[in-house]
Order: C-alpha cells, then sequence, then structure tokens
C-alpha cells in the first residue's frame, strides 16, 4: 500500500475576501483507497485482479491435478468429495492419497515464490533467489549427506538436514558478503561461488555413496512431490504460519530499500537490521520448502518477476508472487505426471520453464549495459 499525496489547497478572490478552499485526495490511476480503522492506504488493483486470476488458475490445477491418477475422477466429483460428498472410496482417494500432495505442492510453491520476492527485493536485482545464493545447495548438501552416510533411518533426518544445511549455508553467504553492509552484487557473486562450492560437494558425496544410497539422493536431488502424505504437510504449514506474516511484515522496509540504502535510513529504516529480518524470512522459506520437496529450481527466481511484469510497480509484490509460485509448481507437477507414461519430478518441468527465462533475461541485461 502507497500514500496518496494531498492536492495543493486552491484559493479563490471575491467580494468577501480571499477564500482557502479545503485540500482534497488525488486518487492514482489504477489505484484504490482502503481503510481499516486508523490504517488507510492505497492498493493497486492489477495486483488484486492478478491475484484473483492466480488464485482461479490454481484452483482448477489442483482439481485436475487430484482427479488424475490410476483411479480417475471428473473434476465436478472432486469439487462434491471436497465440500463433503462422494462415495467411502472416492473421499479415500482424494483426502489420504491425492490432496496431501497438492497441498504440498502449492504450500512449497507459495514458499518459494514469497522467498524470490523477498531476495530480490533486498539485492534489488532479478538475478537473486535461493537456487541463485547457494540457500538450495546447502540443503542438498545436508540432506545427500544424510541419505549417504546415515543408513537406514536416514530417511526420518532428511527434512531436518535439509533445513539446517540451507540455513548453514545462507549464514556463511551473509557473513562473507557483508561489508558495512550487504550490497546486490557482492551478494549475489558471493551466493553463486557458495553455491558452487556446495555443488561440488553434493557430487563428491555422491561418488563415494553406495549405490542405492545414491539412487535415492538423486531421486531427492531432482525436486519431486511424489509420495507426499499429511506427515508432509502439517509441518511445512505450521512453518509458514509463522514465516508468512513475518515476511509481510516487512513490508515498509522492503519498500524503502527500493530507493537505495541512504534513503533507507533517511527514512527511519535501520539498514541492516531490516536486511538481515527480510533474508531471515526468505531463507526460512526457501530452507522449509525444500526441506519438504527437494530442490525445486527456477520457482523462487520465475515467479516474483512474472508478477511484477504482470502488476507493475517497484519491486515484485510478495502477496502475488507467493500466489503465482503456488499455481505454478501444482501445475507442473500436473504436466510431470502426464506428459509421459512415467512420471517425471516437478522441478525437471520449473527448470525447462525457468532455464530459457534466464538465459533471455541475461542477454537483455548485457544488451542494457
Amino acid at each position: 500500500m502507497t500514500t496518496t499525496p494531498d492536492a495543493p489547497a486552491a484559493t479563490t478572490t471575491g467580494a468577501a475576501g480571499t477564500t482557502t478552499l479545503a485540500r482534497r485526495r488525488v486518487p492514482h490511476a489504477g489505484l484504490a483507497p482502503v481503510r481499516v480503522g486508523r490504517v488507510s492506504g492505497l492498493v493497486r488493483l492489477r495486483a488484486v485482479l492478478v491475484g484473483l486470476l492466480g488464485l482461479a488458475g490454481l484452483c482448477a490445477a489442483a482439481v485436475a491435478g487430484i482427479g488424475h491418477g490410476d483411479y480417475p475422477m471428473h473434476p465436478a466429483d472432486v469439487v462434491d468429495v471436497l465440500f463433503g460428498g462422494g462415495t467411502k472410496m472416492d473421499r479415500y482417494v482424494v483426502f489420504d492419497l491425492r490432496l496431501p500432495r497438492v497441498l504440498t505442492g502449492a504450500l512449497v510453491g507459495l514458499a518459494l515464490g514469497l522467498a524470490g520476492a523477498l531476495t530480490q527485493t533486498v539485492a534489488r536485482n532479478a538475478l537473486a533467489s535461493p537456487d541463485v545464493l547457494g540457500v538450495t545447495q546447502g540443503a542438498s548438501v545436508g540432506a545427500v549427506a544424510v541419505v549417504v552416510l546415515g543408513g537406514a533411518g536416514a530417511a526420518v533426518s532428511v527434512p531436518v538436514a535439509a533445513l539446517l544445511g540451507a540455513l548453514a549455508a545462507a549464514v556463511a553467504v551473509y557473513a562473507l558478503a557483508w561489508r558495512r553492509g550487504v550490497h546486490g552484487h557482492r551478494f549475489i557473486l558471493i551466493g553463486l561461488a557458495v553455491g558452487e562450492v556446495l555443488s561440488g560437494l553434493v557430487s563428491y558425496l555422491l561418488v563415494r555413496a553406495e549405490i542405492v544410497d545414491a539412487a535415492k539422493a538423486t531421486i531427492w536431488l531432482n525436486g519431486s512431490l511424489s509420495n507426499r502424505d499429511w506427515s508432509s504437510v502439517r509441518p511445512l504449514a505450521l512453518s509458514l504460519c509463522v514465516l508468512v506474516p513475518l515476511a509481510l511484515a516487512t513490508s515498509f522496509p522492503t519498500r524503502a530499500l527500493q530507493f537505495g540504502d541512504d534513503t533507507a535510513r533517511g527514512l527511519g529504516v535501520r539498514l541492516q537490521r531490516a536486511q538481515l529480518v527480510v533474508l531471515l524470512a526468505a531463507v526460512g522459506l526457501a530452507a522449509a520448502a525444500t526441506a519438504a520437496a527437494g530442490p525445486i529450481g527456477f520457482v523462487a527466481f520465475l515467479t516474483p518477476q512474472v508478477a511484477l511484469r504482470l502488476v507493475g510497480g517497484p519491486k515484485p509484490p510478495p502477496l502475488v508472487s507467493a500466489v503465482l509460485g503456488a499455481c505454478l509448481l501444482v501445475t507442473a507437477d500436473l504436466v510431470a505426471r502426464t506428459l509421459t507414461p512415467h512420471e517425471l519430478p516437478a522441478g525437471l518441468v520449473t527448470a525447462a520453464v525457468g532455464a530459457p527465462y534466464l538465459l533471455w533475461l541475461l542477454t537483455r541485461t548485457r544488451r542494457t549495459s
């Protein structure tokens, strides 16, 4: 939300003297005023429209995903079951087998889209995302190390190890990039370097692993939503209940950061603390998503840029980015299940969509420079 400037007071001169007219609010094009109690502001209408369309696409992809499988269901039957109808068999298929997978995909996509919007805002660079800054690679090191070195009981600890690895990688990148503040280009370059080191460590672990353990780790590294149940949904949902409000609470600092460090300080923002809180929220979101579904690439990079171009404005809109991230991942998982006779990991589909966009963005940036 943004504030609305007042129009200057107008004066008229007549027989009775000079009269000052009351100031009136001048509405911005494409913005609507909203007031909740004593708090008021402006909402970008395009953001509302794009967000609603994204939610509609998410619902359509979710219904199609729940209905697809060895036991096919018509979309109308899926909706009927979700609202309490259907047979006992239909309810078992929907609630026990397929709905957890779709909900996991939606929550993971939401977390990655929001994390990408936050990191791109702090770095003020479209190339910044958890994929680029080493967070995803850190989660991969933690998970692969547990699978390769942990033995038969490793599967229980994989999400926790991925979360700890992502947090450790983020701390390392922040510490190496900090020079009286965190600046976008240095942050991205150090993130790339740390990510490459961690990727090499993952390769080393896979080479030294037994063939069975290496196969398990490779499946996890591709990023997949297969075999997800309610045990995957609950911890992810609880994590997002804490991290999403924290991310949205950083709205003012992230808006001020768009004008540069000096301007943000002039607006009363404690720069280092604001950057640290935003990055912690972004890293927590990306780590929780990676722990739940593996490293799914390009969602955090792509959806904030798509949202920015659809909505407009100075920075990627966080809520719209989250909605589009959820829609993209649920749709990608549906495509991965229907594109070939054998199910593909959803991460391969998102990479096939995001990699060409990354190449286009790099080419466009080079031409602009």
